[in-house]
């Protein structure tokens, strides 16, 4: 049976971030699914629940039996371990794109103590600006390729509280007993990259921005496709 591909967004964004690879997926033959974490940061911590219960809760209509690859962008990689052990159906790989990745062991912290320092200035009533809002311009414009898709991602992005980046995500232990591996972008993942290299999962590159799916949903769906049939 071909797995579900089941595309996560970072929290920080969007869906929309993921719908024109879905799209290709789609079109391609593929069953995808691309649950919205939109919700996540509406009430207090934690959070990492939320997440799980969503990509759970979006599956809910799909054969418990049926195998799905788990595809997350960003932020989302540090909750591949809880949503596998939520999940009902089997993982029959996990793809970490421009990811960042849980910890070996114990809870992983969803921001640096350096990035904390960053956003804390900008928390009022203790929630923070859209994530596109934390950057310059010129940070920002190369991520986008077309203005409306730009307005489209912009405009969908949660105004999460500043605990959502505070929380400590659990690290069910066996959550990776199946393939893993990474694509990624550039910089500032290459390190990353690198560890998921150190642990032994396939690493392959496709040149560009961090919402390099939004510019290249094409190339970025035939990356994943040969990711999850060779992993």
């Amino acid at each position: 049976m071909q797995p579900i591909f089941v595309l996560v967004h970072s929290p920080s964004v969007g869906p929309s971030t993921w719908r024109p690879v879905a799209e290709h997926l789609t079109s391609a033959g593929y069953r995808v699914r691309v649950p919205s974490l939109l919700h996540i940061g509406a009430d207090g911590p934690p959070f990492w629940p939320r997440v799980a219960d969503a990509v759970r809760d979006d599956l809910r209509q799909v054969p418990a039996d049926n195998p799905v690859t788990l595809v997350a962008h960003s932020n989302a990689g540090l909750f591949v371990p809880t949503i596998c052990s939520g999940l009902d159906h089997p993982v029959t790989s996990s793809i970490f794109v421009d990811a960042a990745l849980p910890a070996r062991t114990g809870p992983t912290p969803v921001a640096s103590p350096e990035l904390l320092e960053f956003l804390r200035p900008m928390a009022v009533n203790g929630r923070l600006p859209r994530w596109t809002d934390w950057w310059d311009e010129a940070d920002v414009a190369p991520m986008f390729s077309d203005p409306v898709v730009r307005q489209t991602v912009i405009e969908e992005q949660p105004t999460l509280p500043l605990s959502y980046y505070e929380q400590h995500i659990p690290v069910p232990d066996g959550w990776d007993d199946h393939p893993c591996s990474y694509l990624l972008f550039g910089p500032p993942y290459n390190d990353l990259a690198a560890e998921a290299r150190e642990r032994g999962w396939r690493v392959t590159r496709l040149p560009g921005a961090h919402l390099h799916q939004i510019i290249d949903p094409v190339g970025t769906a035939r990356h994943l496709v040969g990711l999850a049939t060779t992993t």
